[in-house]
């Protein structure tokens, strides 16, 4: 049985599962791009409530910065969104050539990689077997 997505600030998942196929997850050997065993794609995980820590505690940008309108959600821009310290990553949707590299997306993240760098930060773009530092 699925259990509901998250929701967090207001915000939720829907029918979004980008983070079950976009980044590798060790934890389940599951490399980047492919869907995790455990998901059934557009309805959701299938071990919810006792999912490991790693997919527990990982919330994309667009569910916990409310400063990100509606184009960036995942479902609808094809592209997950995170910070670790200084980075801040993009995953973009292998099946959606360049959707990053267009409008408003590209403007977005080179304003955050401007706004990044003096603090030595940056934006880093992952699609399929490219990687893009911004």
């Amino acid at each position: 049985m699925l259990s509901a997505p998250s929701t967090v600030e207001g915000r939720a998942c829907g029918t979004c599962t980008l983070c079950c196929r976009l980044p590798e997850i060790d934890h389940f050997d599951k490399p980047a791009d492919e869907w995790c065993a455990h998901c059934v794609a557009e309805q959701g995980c299938t071990i919810y409530g006792r999912r490991p820590s790693v997919c527990r505690d990982f919330h994309c940008l667009w569910m916990t910065d409310q400063a990100l309108g509606e184009e960036w959600a995942p479902s609808r821009s094809h592209v997950m969104v995170y910070s670790q310290g200084k980075q801040i990553t993009v995953l973009a949707d292998p099946d959606r050539p360049d959707i990053w590299r267009r409008a408003p997306y590209m403007n977005q993240l080179q304003a955050w990689a401007a706004e990044a760098a003096p603090s030595g930060g940056y934006v880093i773009v992952f699609w399929r077997d490219e990687v893009v530092k911004i």
